[in-house]
C-alpha cells in the first residue's frame, strides 16, 4: 500500500538568476521536495541558463515517473523567452499550468 500524496503542492519560488552557480542548489532544492506535489513559481525570474534548464527538466521527467503532481505555476516574461531560446518553449504546454491546491 502506497501512502497518500499530499492534497497541496509545495511551491518552490525560482531565483531570479538561474545561472550555472544557481544549478546546484536548485537540485538540492528539488530533491528535498522529492515525492511530493510540487508547484514551480516562475514569475521572478529574469534570466534562465541552460544548466538550469536541465535541472527543471530532469526534475520534471522525475515527477513524472514517480506519478507526483508536477506543475508550473506563474512565469515571467523573461522565464518564458528564456526557454524560448533554449530551444524549450514546448515546456510551456507540456507540464501542467495548474498548481494542485
Amino acid at each position: 500500500m502506497q501512502p497518500a500524496l499530499e492534497t497541496q503542492a509545495a511551491t518552490l519560488k525560482l531565483r531570479p538568476v538561474l545561472d550555472l552557480t544557481a544549478a546546484a542548489p536548485l537540485k538540492e532544492e528539488f530533491g528535498a521536495l522529492r515525492g511530493k506535489a510540487v508547484c514551480v513559481d516562475a514569475t521572478d525570474v529574469d534570466r534562465v541558463g541552460a544548466l538550469c534548464l536541465q535541472v527543471i527538466m530532469s526534475a520534471h521527467s522525475t515527477w513524472t515517473s514517480d506519478g507526483v503532481p508536477f506543475s508550473l505555476g506563474g512565469t515571467s516574461p523573461a522565464f518564458e523567452e528564456g526557454l524560448e531560446t533554449l530551444g524549450a518553449s514546448f515546456l510551456l504546454f507540456s507540464i501542467s499550468r495548474e498548481c494542485v491546491r
